[in-house]
C-alpha cells in the first residue's frame, strides 16, 4: 500500500472506499502511461527507418518481462497479457505518428 492510499484493500469495509482508492490509482496510472509516451515519442523521433517502429522481438521481450513482474507481483497473466499487449499496440501506432512527423516532410505529407 503506498503512502497516499487511505484506505488497504484488505480493509475496506464500503463500496464508497473502494472506489476512491481505484480512482487514486488510475490517477497514477494515467500518469505512468503518460511518461512511458514520452519514450515512445522519444523512440519515434530517434529511429531512423519506419520499419523499425514496430519489432515483434521487441514486443515480445516487453511481454515477457511485464509477465515477470506480473508474476512477482501477484497480478494474473490473464489480465497483465492483454492489457500490455493493447498498449503496446496502441503506442506503435502513436509512434508511427510521430516518426512520420519527424522524417517525412511537410511537402511530401500534402
Amino acid at each position: 500500500m503506498s503512502a497516499d492510499a487511505k484506505t488497504p484493500a484488505d480493509q475496506c469495509t464500503t463500496m464508497a472506499e473502494v472506489r476512491e482508492e481505484i480512482d487514486r490509482l488510475d490517477r497514477i496510472l494515467v500518469k505512468l502511461i503518460a511518461e512511458r509516451v514520452t519514450y515512445i515519442e522519444a523512440a519515434g523521433r530517434i529511429k531512423p527507418r519506419a520499419d523499425e517502429v514496430r519489432l515483434e522481438w521487441r514486443i515480445e521481450d516487453v511481454v515477457a518481462k511485464v509477465l515477470a513482474e506480473a508474476e512477482k507481483q501477484g497480478l494474473s497473466k490473464r489480465i497483465a497479457e492483454p492489457v500490455w499487449r493493447e498498449l503496446i499496440d496502441r503506442c506503435i501506432e502513436h509512434e508511427h505518428e510521430i516518426w512520420a512527423e519527424e522524417h517525412i516532410p511537410a511537402a511530401i505529407k500534402a
